[in-house]
């Protein structure tokens, strides 16, 4: 399906989407959605945060969730973007509005295309809505600690080899950094701790339908890196390496 008279909007302007915006058909894999920094944020996203939530819909389908674009303002106080990346940003933007601060800076946090429209151009639209609302907040950059798409297929290559692994044109090799570039991204350095994920063993096997029946490094699909699991503490723990890119807006 292609779309045509696509609709993006945020969330403040839109506000019926607000109870189906996390019904959306997607392709997330379940263990990534139980990092618990995302608890600050979420739960939140359809109140307070409603002004950095994009949503698109199209004239072809008027009212059902074609995809969504999370950010979150944050204050940047360091010379480097932090090693934590996606919890980062989202513990720094917690505190900073709990604190009564005003944070100046802005992350994306997430685009999520709907199932039936993976593959349709549709990601580098909310990018570029993406960049467009902030600089209409007015920042002049948008960072992103970004998920390369096709990462999960080398789970033991490490990041700071594939991150900066490029193509023939000298654009990136994976699909979703290369999206990035092309939009006016540069790629900065890898956050090594983005996204942490714990749990017992009996909470890992419901996530993944794995065993996790033999101790050390476990390959399990969707993860970007290996999953360590250890039997006798009965835990196992995933920590989540994403690509810092920095977006400069006109």
């Amino acid at each position: 399906m292609i779309l045509v008279a696509l609709k993006i909007t945020t969330l403040a302007e839109r506000p019926e989407f607000a109870p189906s915006l996390f019904e959306m058909d997607h392709t997330w894999h379940d263990f990534v959605l139980e990092d618990p920094i995302a608890d600050l944020f979420y739960p939140f996203a359809t109140t307070t945060y409603a002004d950095y939530v994009l949503v698109a819909d199209s004239d072809e389908e008027p009212g059902r969730l074609a995809a969504r674009g999370c950010m979150i303002p944050f204050p940047f106080r360091g010379s480097e973007l932090p090693d934590d990346g996606w919890d980062g940003v989202i513990r720094h933007g917690w505190l900073a509005r709990e604190r009564g601060e005003r944070p100046d800076s802005i992350s994306a946090l997430e685009i999520s295309v709907r199932r039936d429209l993976q593959g349709t151009g549709l990601s580098s639209l909310m990018l570029a809505a993406m960049r467009e609302r902030a600089a209409g907040l007015g920042y002049c950059e948008l960072v992103a600690p970004v998920r390369p798409n096709r990462k999960h297929l080398e789970p033991r290559t490490p990041m700071t080899e594939y991150a900066f692994r490029t193509r023939a044109d000298g654009l990136p090799h994976d699909a979703w950094l290369r999206v990035h570039v092309r939009a006016g991204g540069k790629i900065v350095k890898v956050a090594p701790r983005s996204m942490v994920v714990s749990g017992t063993l009996a909470e890992w096997r419901r996530w993944t339908d794995l065993p996790f029946d033999r101790p050390g490094p476990v390959e399990v699909p969707g993860a970007l890196t290996l999953v360590h699991c250890d039997l006798d503490q009965d835990h196992a723990v995933y920590v989540e390496p994403n690509v810092w890119v920095t977006h400069p807006l006109a």
